[in-house]
């Protein structure tokens, strides 16, 4: 263990001791992860410059929730700033932040603190790295502004679709009175704020010096996409990691793999939580560090960092370990490249009735098989395979074409009607 004192970021962004902590731990390593135990404000400034090639954190909003005394009233299951959700079907929930409890000085508070913290890691990432930073919708305005003032290039955001816990309640004390109000919106969204360090001239110059500048496609035909499905973290998930910011690694893995466009470089974590960004890492190939200063949760990641990069998602198994900083992937990306989602299914997904989640089909199945015909409500025609609105289908009625039933190359046939039978329409694109 090493000796030095740790520090916090007071409200005017000057950094002061922390109370009740006295020395760090060794860092843990796992694979191509290391997760080091510290304040990420004194780590950021003794990294080398131009030392990292992207950033994906989940950092505390708030930042009163992970003080010392909101974390032992959460543990403690007194809430105080956290909301803790009554049980549902005998299933406990993820605790809340209740971010509308912050007033102006706090919010001004909030926004000093990443300004500093935008400032520190801007020298600290090559150029045209990707940060890549969890927000919720009644405050990435203000994290936002701050990383845009600290020198980073906004490059819009990153939603993941999620139902949450988060709005739809009643008015307070008058739930009787006013039972068909919503205070604010049953929240179904999570934005993730996008920024990049500028680039050193063209975006190509960017990628071969550096690296970076882009993002990885999912495969030579499909893009990486700013919308990601997500279904909540599940239980085994949580109970890995009982962190109550706990994202899954089904999300996690998708994000992780995109902000490298070339599949080279270092991804860091500076709010690493229980490592789950290291872990999503580790499982797609990646080298990555994380700080976390939290003692407790820093142990809960070092035990959960090996359990959640081994967690096989969507069917495929979690990249080996190779003993070497460069990883194999190949389970992973094999999902990658199979093609797009051309329909929804109602399943349960980590234990979540209802949950809608993405349909795909087999990349090795053959597409000599005939066209299964799916004919649209109330039209003679069947839906168009290969593109095109509805009204432009409509319009078509008078003059059929056979472009509207040819079948869409690599999609079988029974896979089709598989689709067709789950969703009552046939698989358009």
């Amino acid at each position: 263990m090493s000796e030095r004192r740790p520090s916090a970021i007071s409200a005017n962004g000057v950094q002061r001791p922390l109370n009740g902590v006295s020395r760090w731990r060794e860092p843990y390593r796992y694979g191509a992860a290391t997760l080091v135990h510290g304040d990420c404000f004194d780590w950021l400034e003794d990294r080398a410059d131009d030392s990292i090639q992207a950033v994906v954190t989940d950092p505390p909003y708030g930042l009163q929730e992970y003080t010392a005394k909101e974390q032992s009233k959460l543990r403690n299951g007194r809430g105080g700033v956290w909301r803790l959700p009554p049980s549902f079907d005998g299933h406990l929930r993820s605790p809340l932040p209740r971010f509308t409890t912050l007033n102006d000085s706090q919010r001004k508070d909030l926004y000093e603190y990443f300004l500093v913290w935008a400032r520190l890691l801007l020298p600290k990432v090559v150029p045209g790295a990707n940060v890549v930073v969890a927000s919720n919708p009644l405050l990435s305005h203000i994290v936002s502004a701050a990383l845009a003032d600290g020198g980073l290039q906004r490059r819009g955001e990153i939603i993941r679709l999620v139902m949450t816990m988060r709005g739809g309640d009643r008015p307070k004390g008058a739930h009787q009175e006013f039972s068909g109000v919503s205070v604010l919106p049953r929240s179904k969204w999570e934005p993730w704020v996008l920024f990049r360090k500028p680039v050193e001239g063209r975006v190509q110059d960017n990628l071969r010096k550096w690296r970076t500048g882009g993002f990885r496609r999912r495969s030579d035909r499909s893009p990486f996409g700013d919308v990601i499905g997500s279904a909540p973290t599940g239980a085994k998930e949580r109970s890995i990691a009982p962190h109550p910011s706990l994202k899954p690694q089904a999300f996690l893995r998708q994000l992780v793999r995109s902000v490298l466009p070339l599949g080279e470089g270092v991804v860091a974590d500076p709010f690493a939580g229980a490592g789950s960004t290291l872990a999503a890492a580790q499982a797609v190939g990646y080298a990555s560090v994380g700080v976390e200063r939290d003692h407790r949760y820093f142990e809960m990641a070092s035990r959960a960092m090996p359990l959640l990069a081994e967690l096989p998602v969507n069917g495929a198994a979690a990249a080996p370990y190779s003993g070497s900083r460069k990883v194999s992937a190949s389970a992973y990306t094999q999902e990658l490249r199979s093609p797009p989602m051309v329909g929804r299914q109602i399943s349960r997904v980590n234990g979540a009735p209802g949950t809608r989640a993405p349909f795909r089909l087999s990349s090795a199945s053959s597409a000599k098989n005939s066209t299964v015909k799916h004919q649209s409500p109330g039209r003679g025609l069947p839906c168009a395979m290969t593109g095109g609105s509805r009204t432009n289908q409509r319009a078509a009625t008078s003059a059929p074409s056979n472009r509207y039933r040819q079948p869409v190359p690599g999609w079988p046939s029974p896979m089709r009607a598989k689709v067709a039978g789950r969703t009552g329409r046939s698989p358009c694109r």
